[in-house]
């Protein structure tokens, strides 16, 4: 059987058995298919929400599919709280950056608070997540000679949002989420050149269009998919093989850059 590398079989390069990995926001749409993906590829998962009631149920149903899951019910918000959960964190392989915060409101409404609220929600987290996770990130390097980083932007980020495509211009990603979300691209960047030489690898997933099911109007989500170069919206399961590409051995080489999701939208 022919090698690749140090990797003995291709399908090696995916895997993370052994390795834990801590998901921000997993019960929401595509934080739900980002725990999925990497509990299949052998992570111990650790999944976290404000809802412990919830939270526990949803890492009940994992462990019933025979993944290895436990629940960390915290504001992944709040400062305070990211630091004293991530102190008595030993090891971290993966840390996936997944939440955010925005008030759907049209330009007129936006309030400086908005924007503040949000970027504070998106950026500053970010950074206190890795800066609090960073000895435990440095035991898994320790341990495997890897870690990664994984901050969820959004194509939004990246282009404006196209207000002709929709029925009412409310309906449009807001005017403070965009911004929110470059900066935590710009974010990536630097937290990879910081981290660096201690190789840990910081990169960002970038989705593009995911609707939940029955949530968009059918004119709505038709005319978005036509935007696309394939046709069509993603689904939630199509965020998977990309995330586990940055999380896993895959991307050995691969930091500082931003993993666009989008079935072609922003590369026309």
């Amino acid at each position: 059987m022919l090698g690749f590398g140090r990797f003995p079989m291709a399908q090696h390069l995916f895997r993370l058995d052994g390795k834990t990995a801590f998901v921000s926001g997993s019960r929401g749409h595509l934080g739900a298919a980002i725990t999925r993906a990497l509990c299949e590829a052998g992570a111990h998962v650790i999944v976290n929400g404000r809802d412990a009631a919830a939270l526990d149920v949803f890492a009940g149903d994992l462990k019933s599919q025979g993944y290895s899951v436990e629940a960390a019910a915290f504001d992944a918000h709040d400062v305070e709280k990211i630091h004293a959960f991530f102190a008595g964190l030993k090891r971290l392989d993966v840390l996936v950056n997944n939440i955010g915060r925005m008030a759907g409101k049209s330009f007129d409404e936006l309030a400086p608070e908005d924007f503040a609220a949000t970027y504070a929600a998106t950026v500053t987290t970010a950074f206190e997540s890795v800066r609090a996770a960073l000895p435990a990130l440095k035991a898994a390097v320790t341990a495997s000679g890897d870690a990664s980083v994984i901050n969820v932007s959004s194509m939004y980020a990246q282009i404006s949002p196209d207000g002709r495509l929709y029925d009412r211009r409310e309906q449009q990603s807001p005017f403070h989420y965009g911004p929110a979300k470059a900066g935590l691209e710009q974010l990536t960047r630097h937290l990879a050149a910081e981290l660096g030489p201690s190789r840990i690898r910081v990169n960002a997933l970038v989705p593009g269009l995911f609707p939940q099911p029955g949530k968009m109007p059918p004119g709505l989500e038709g005319r978005l998919a036509e935007r696309t170069m394939l046709g069509r919206t993603g689904q939630a399961d199509e965020i998977g093989g990309p995330l586990l590409y940055l999380a896993s051995p895959a991307s050995s080489f691969v930091t500082g850059t931003s993993l666009n999701v989008d079935g072609g939208w922003t590369a026309w």
